[in-house]
């Protein structure tokens, strides 16, 4: 193969054409290339080798390389995405050639700069965040079917489905009510307020739709991203309720019209009594409500694609609807419509039972009464006994609709509000005393359901502007999203800004004031007020704001149970998953039972007005939250934040998100409080027990802001006191699979800091970075397994270096970050020293010893840790007892206090005992110390222990004697393993013998031993052995055995006051839950490390719990305030 062959990628089921070619496809035995000079035939590879040469003689083969991920990379890729390490489909297609075969080794994890091109020019909005939302697709075995390319441009596919939900029910059934109830001023001012929030709402909406591609999932795949999955889930669920109380309230809307205008006599309840009236509504509300959601469900579950094909059909009845509204306006300059309003004196008459508006009639020359005055009178007779009101008021009539240049929007502009019950007046009109409050309820007259004021129409007027979600809900079905989302949505919520300002202006310059008053137009035989206005036909308004409901109410029974099955698929909130699962074409069966359910309690309430501040505050939390977004990506300016759209500030969302905020409040405090208490429950629920998710959402990047900020304060200055706690450095150690070997060591971790301050987990392999890349992964992983088993909040660092004494010196340098940094390190005590065949391992014991003490940080070192109790323990009455020999900061007295606080230690009590020498006063001692724990306002018990002069034991010299000839024996002669082992046991046995005796002859005898604070107290000491006496004693012993004479004598006083102590500790706390002692410091000579080791090993000798002490140099405890 000497000649020069030219690679061709070659796509599987297609030909390669190179130019030139004209010659037949040629077939050659497909060559694999394993890495070596062997050539493996692979015949799956010939079926598919076909190409075409230019030269017909020529062959050219077709070579494919098998090449191994690289050895020392990263084998795990960061983040699955659809264009950076994502090979799947591209493994026929890897790249051979030589012009790039710099980069060839980079392929398998980096894509050809073209590879990426064509995918993102094939990208067919189906991104990472829809793929997670149709996993459950696979579950149920329905295959997807191909993604057509969306056509939507931006009128069909957002303008008219945002104007369809915004306008509806509250524009037909309630608007004229707000504007008579309120007057022109505040209603514009209602109006007002709610179309900025939504307004400003649609700019961070804008800006975040933008900011990429939206799949479907709308606001909830918007605010979860944005916002991290705790705040996603509780505003997704948030605009879940309100979008089903939506579906209630339109539902309501549709029974109200039916009874009230349209077939009044299909009503079940009849009320006998006028008082009676609203009750009997409010039930036929429900039976008939409960019917009509039951009916729409049905139509939702059978067919939901029939829904979506009357939505233009809806939205024609509303533009309709409108059209005749403005077309009878116009029509009132001209030719007012004829609706009169009978009123008694200045009060409003419902004719329902009355076609004449007079008291008494001439009929063939004879006065008769009318049907008004049987409703008033006890009889039809003339001199019948009536209501004083009736008789000292006139009947007058006049025109429900004056028209445009009436002038009566002047009449119009000012409020009038009042409360349940009061009677619909016209100010204008004279009126006569005489009326009984008490009888008006059962007369005919028209008077408020409900009590009225601002705030409540402000929450009842809101739902007419909600729907501006409706457009980024259909993202996914846009030729452009992010041209359309912002231009469709902005223009839809001017145009109905437009149309509901003029509607305001409109009906109250149109309409007579005590007209606009009347809810339900008992004044013109129950009419639909708006309908009164409107041109040809009272019904044009009737039948299209029936049909306009109807239509909302079944997108809302359509839209909510995807929402919930879009949140259920994300897997955040466990017990909704579910609600994820639905028939085989994916429809959510189980998710509109429980929208079907919800909705049904709305239903029950059966008032349009107590609904609407109930959906209200759903939405208004869900426009805060997508406020909040904007506001929160805009600050941080994350990288990834780069939206199109660029009409967006952070003071505007800020702005907005203030709005909503207020009208929450302003609509209803306690709903508002209901919904924030229900968003906060969803919120720690998902925070408690939700599934991680990294959506690189705003709350992630706040927090880092936050920490940095907070970082930076900390590296100001040093914390005081006061302020002082020991924030743990931990480090562990792992055994031969990288498993933990004293987890318990986690436990105590936990016990001590209860989940505050700061706790580094720190581990060192021995090797390099590079070969033991995969074990700290697993190292790590481990870890953070058992801290999550004991329940320990830290951080997990585990370091690769050269030796473990370096590692754990990078470590005590290096862990944590600017004012974070550890300030204790706690470590196992090496109980294995002794039998260890590497010195190594307590040599570095001792340069931690040393290393923490430069570093001024505290040593906690926990002996026999795997006793300790766990975090399921509660241990019983008992005692953890300090000794407290030299002054270390007050860390000995703070410990204890801290361990107290976790229910483990909670019941234990604390001891505190210290040494008194000869010439100390123990009473003075005691009652100082005791005033000192008072002041620290620390509760224990205090004892002092003294312990004068004696002699130096037979027992220490021996003792010390077998720990310096080991020391010298180790140094001198190169032992093997065995006879090492073989030495270390006969040495122990030795001192186990020893010890017996000693322990047995000392019995009898007097504790006599000498503690030292300070130096001037030790020379003393030193001085009083060298006394005459003293002198007598040694040479007595020193004729006993003549080589004790040969002993260092430091080594001796050392090992006599680490035996004494010993002996007083076992005596006093041998039963005491946790022993805290005073950590003598290693040698300054080098020379002494392992004597040192055996001084500590004689000093926790018979104890179980030990946790010695070394404090940092620094006071952490203060009696001050």
């Amino acid at each position: 193969m000497g000649d020069r062959f030219v690679v061709v990628p070659v796509d599987r089921g297609g030909d390669v054409s190179i130019e030139g070619q004209q010659s037949d496809s040629v077939r050659v035995p497909a060559t694999r290339f394993t890495g070596g000079d062997d050539r493996v035939e692979d015949p799956e590879l010939e079926e598919n080798a076909v190409f075409e040469p230019q030269d017909p003689n020529a062959a050219v083969p077709i070579l494919e390389y098998n090449r191994e991920p690289n050895k020392y990379g990263d084998g795990v890729p960061k983040e699955n995405s659809p264009f950076i390490n994502n090979t799947d489909n591209d493994k026929s297609n890897s790249y051979d050639g030589t012009n790039m075969a710099l980069f060839e080794e980079e392929m398998d994890s980096n894509p050809m700069v073209s590879s990426l091109l064509d995918k993102l020019a094939n990208y067919t909005n189906l991104t990472q965040g829809a793929q997670e939302h149709e996993e459950a697709d696979d579950d149920e075995g329905s295959k997807k079917k191909a993604v057509k390319s969306p056509q939507m441009g931006t009128f069909m596919g957002v303008y008219l489905p945002c104007l369809q939900n915004i306008l509806g029910v509250i524009l037909f059934l309630r608007l004229t009510w707000i504007v008579g109830t309120a007057g022109i001023l505040e209603s514009l001012a209602i109006v007002g307020l709610c179309c900025s929030c939504t307004m400003l709402t649609a700019i961070s909406m804008s800006a975040i739709a933008t900011n990429g591609v939206v799949p479907a999932g709308g606001s909830y795949y918007m605010i979860s991203r944005s916002l991290g999955p705790e705040f996603g889930g509780a505003v997704g669920l948030c605009f879940y309720l309100g979008t089903t109380f939506a579906g209630s309230m339109y539902i309501l809307g549709t029974i109200e019209i039916l009874l009230t205008y349209i077939v009044p006599k299909a009503a079940i309840f009849v009320a006998e009594k006028k008082e009676d009236e609203v009750d009997a509504l409010l039930n036929n509300m429900r039976v008939y409500g409960t019917c009509c959601l039951t009916l729409m469900s049905i139509v939702v579950f059978v067919g939901v694609k029939y829904v979506n094909k009357l939505a233009l059909v809806f939205l024609a009845c509303v533009i309709l609807s409108i059209l005749a509204i403005y077309a009878g306006v116009i029509k009132t300059i001209f030719e007012p419509p004829d609706f009169p309003v009978c009123m008694l004196g200045n009060r409003t008459l419902q004719n329902h039972n009355f076609d004449k508006c007079l008291k008494n009639d001439i009929i063939d020359n004879v006065t008769a009464t009318t049907q008004l005055w049987k409703l008033f009178c006890k009889g039809p007779e003339l001199n019948a006994t009536c209501n004083d009101y009736f008789l000292n008021n006139n009947v007058t009539q006049i025109q429900g609709i004056p028209g445009l240049t009436s002038g009566v929007i002047s009449e119009n502009m000012w409020s009038e509000y009042g409360p349940l019950g009061m009677l619909v007046e016209n100010k204008k009109l004279s009126s006569q005393g005489g009326s009984d409050p008490t009888q008006d309820i059962y007369l005919p007259y028209v008077a408020n359901d409900i009590a009225s004021f601002f705030t409540l129409l402000v929450g009842i007027y809101f739902p007419s502007v909600t729907g501006i979600m409706a457009g980024s809900n259909r993202s996914g079905d846009l030729r452009d999203a992010q041209r359309s989302i912002p231009v469709g949505t902005i223009l839809a919520i001017f145009t109905t800004s437009v149309i509901y300002i003029t509607c305001v202006v409109l009906f109250g310059a149109c309409i007579e004031g005590v007209l606009l008053r009347d809810k339900f137009g008992d004044s013109v035989k129950g009419n639909l007020v708006i309908g009164t206005l409107s041109w040809p036909s009272p019904w044009v308004i009737v039948i299209g704001s029936f049909f306009s409901c109807c239509g909302a109410g079944l997108q809302s029974l359509t839209g909510a149970p995807r929402l919930l099955q879009a949140i259920a698929r994300d897997g955040i909130v466990p017990f909704l998953q579910v609600f994820g699962h639905g028939k085989a074409n994916g429809e959510p069966t189980w998710a509109l039972l429980l929208t079907a359910a919800i909705c049904e309690i709305g239903i029950l309430i059966a008032s349009l007005d107590a609904v609407a501040p109930i959906l209200s505050m759903f939405f208004l939390m869900c426009y805060l939250f997508v406020n909040l977004a904007c506001a929160v990506q805009t600050l941080l300016r994350t990288p990834n934040w780069r939206p199109r759209f660029k009409y967006y500030h952070w003071a505007l969302s800020f702005l907005g998100m203030s709005l909503c905020l207020a009208l929450m409040f302003i609509s209803s405090w306690y709903y508002a409080i209901v919904a924030m208490a229900i968003a906060g429950c969803i919120y720690k629920y998902i925070e408690y027990r939700g599934a991680e998710k990294e959506w690189g959402d705003g709350i992630r990047g706040l927090s880092l802001n936050a920490a940095r900020f907070a970082l930076i304060r900390l590296e100001e200055a040093p914390p005081h006191t006061k302020n002082w706690r020991p924030q743990c450095l931990v480090l562990l150690n792992l055994d031969s699979d990288q498993a933990v070997k004293h987890p318990r060591l986690l436990s105590f971790t936990s016990q001590l800091k209860a989940g505050k301050g700061l706790t580094i987990v720190g581990n060192v392999l021995e090797g390099t970075f590079l070969t033991k890349e995969a074990e700290a992964k697993k190292a790590e992983q481990n870890i953070k397994s058992s801290m999550t088993a004991e329940r320990t909040k830290g951080f997990c660092h585990v370091v690769v270096s050269s030796n473990l004494r370096d590692g754990v010196s990078h470590l005590i340098q290096s862990a944590g970050l600017g004012g974070m940094k550890h300030n204790t390190v706690l470590m196992a005590w090496p109980g294995t020293w002794k039998q260890s065949n590497d010195p190594q391992s307590w040599r570095n014991f001792i340069e931690t010893v040393r290393e923490t003490t430069s570093a001024h940080q505290a040593l906690l070192v926990a002996k026999n840790v795997d006793s300790f109790p766990t975090n399921q323990d509660r241990l019983g009455e008992g005692t953890i007892d300090v000794w407290w020999v030299v002054h270390d900061g007050g860390l000995l007295m703070l410990l204890p206090f801290l361990l107290r606080q976790h229910k483990v230690w909670r019941k234990c009590k604390m001891r505190i005992f210290t040494v008194a020498q000869m010439d100390d006063n123990s009473i003075q001692m005691k009652k100082d110390l005791q005033t000192f724990l008072y002041h620290l306002r620390l509760n224990a018990e205090v004892e002092v222990v003294e312990m004068h002069d004696n002699d130096i034991s037979a027992f220490t010299y021996e003792k010390t004697l077998v720990m310096e000839q080991r020391s010298q024996m180790l140094k001198q002669m190169q032992l093997s393993k065995t006879e090492r082992e073989r030495e270390a046991q006969l040495i122990h046995d030795r001192n186990t013998a020893s010890h017996t005796a000693s322990n047995d002859k000392s019995e009898t005898g007097p504790e006599r031993v000498h503690m030292t604070w300070t130096k001037d107290k030790l020379f003393t000491e030193r001085n009083r052995n060298r006394e005459a006496n003293a002198n007598v004693a040694m040479r007595d012993l020193f004729n006993m055995k003549p080589e004790w004479g040969s002993l260092n004598q430091t080594n001796v006083r050392r090992m006599h006051t680490a035996i004494k102590l010993n002996e007083v500790v076992v005596n006093k706390s041998q039963g005491a839950h946790l022993v805290l002692l005073n950590m003598p410091g290693p040698p300054k000579n080098r020379g002494g490390d392992e004597n040192y080791m055996e001084f500590l090993e004689v000093l926790l000798e018979g104890l179980n719990r030990v946790l010695l002490v070394r404090g940092g140099g620094r006071e952490v405890i203060t009696i001050y305030s």
